[in-house]
């Protein structure tokens, strides 16, 4: 660990939307360590309208996907004159981009737990991260930094109320100020539920309460939308698929957020909005929601795993998936909503 005061300051987390997520909190440390200290956040350009809505960043640096654009981004942050940088991504393409700024100080993952284990060659401190979850292993390396360990988890992202305004004035047409968000998108297959089993959950939260359901859908994820609508009479669904900032909106202002180890169910989580968290066969103690959130997971004879076989490469379904039942998660989702307190939800398996 070091308490020098550096001169100015780069998160590198390129992406994708639950790590982005999960390395927030160290935004609130670094700045609490460092107070007046320039603090950037070097990000790929898909995921920069989130990170300009955290408080504490001073500037964000968009990567473009191509080679040119890889290049203008080393000639920028090579000119910022950063004396520190934190790799929080661990791959070579974040590790030389730090490597090239020039920063005396360049602090990542050691070679046996950076993710591309040659990406540890490019930095000067190179870490073991402590913790069990992703965010604490995450804030180890910026304890290394010169931060203190936080008490508590602290997501500092600002909710955009041109974003809220215009959310409530859709949802109003549509007679649906109350809702709950279902997010049947992911990277991996096997880490989803079956789009029909969001469907039926959609119909039963009608049937039994009368709230309307809206489907968050990512680019991409039109047919998805379709079958879990197909699936949901007689309910009606609002299919929606926003930009990040709407998607901020959307998630901070809905009664619950219902999906899998996704993003969209991270950021909800982050906002502080109820969350109840699908978990097959990854590791819940590791990636699952923070600060809290309610826990659904049958576990297997395996212990949770990252293989990526042919199920996790997304051509099905995983078995710790489809053991979760409509009526498992429809009960968590009339305890949510049967509780007349808006106290954080506790974590439960």
């Amino acid at each position: 660990m070091s308490t020098s005061r550096p001169d100015r300051l780069l998160i590198v987390r390129l992406s994708s939307l639950g790590d982005l997520v999960h390395t927030l909190p160290v935004v609130p440390a670094l700045s609490g360590a460092f107070p007046g200290t320039p603090l950037d956040w070097l990000v790929d350009s898909r995921w920069s309208p989130l990170i300009k809505l955290v408080r504490g960043i001073s500037e964000v640096i968009p990567l473009q996907s191509s080679v040119s654009g890889y290049l203008r981004c080393m000639r920028r942050v090579r000119r910022k004159r950063y004396s520190c940088i934190i790799d929080f991504q661990g791959i070579y393409r974040s590790a030389i981009l730090g490597w090239s700024s020039g920063a005396e100080r360049r602090i990542g993952r050691d070679r046996n737990s950076a993710r591309e284990r040659g990406a540890a060659r490019f930095y000067t401190d190179r870490i073991a991260p402590s913790g069990q979850h992703v965010a604490a292993m995450s804030m180890s390396l910026a304890v290394h930094a010169g931060a203190q360990p936080p008490a508590e988890m602290q997501f500092p992202i600002t909710v955009p109320a041109d974003q809220v305004m215009q959310l409530r004035k859709k949802l109003s047409g549509e007679q649906s100020e109350t809702y709950i968000v279902l997010s049947p998108g992911g990277g991996w297959k096997s880490k989803c539920w079956p789009a029909e089993r969001f469907g039926g959950l959609c119909a039963q939260i009608w049937q039994r309460n009368r709230i309307r359901c809206v489907i968050n859908l990512a680019p991409g994820e039109e047919q998805l939308g379709k079958e879990v609508v197909a699936s949901s009479f007689p309910a009606k669904p609002i299919v929606y698929r926003p930009a990040l900032p709407e998607l901020v909106a959307l998630l901070s202002q809905a009664l619950l957020v219902v999906g899998a180890d996704t993003g969209p169910l991270h950021l909800a989580a982050a906002l502080g909005t109820r969350v109840i968290a699908l978990f097959g066969s990854t590791n819940a103690a590791r990636n699952g929601p923070l600060p809290r959130g309610v826990l659904i997971q049958n576990y297997s004879a395996q212990p949770p795993n990252y293989q990526r076989g042919d199920y996790i490469r997304g051509h099905s379904y995983s078995p710790e998936m489809l053991s979760i039942s409509v009526e498992q998660v429809l009960a968590a989702v009339e305890q949510e909503i049967s509780r007349t307190s808006l106290a954080p939800l506790q974590p439960s398996a």
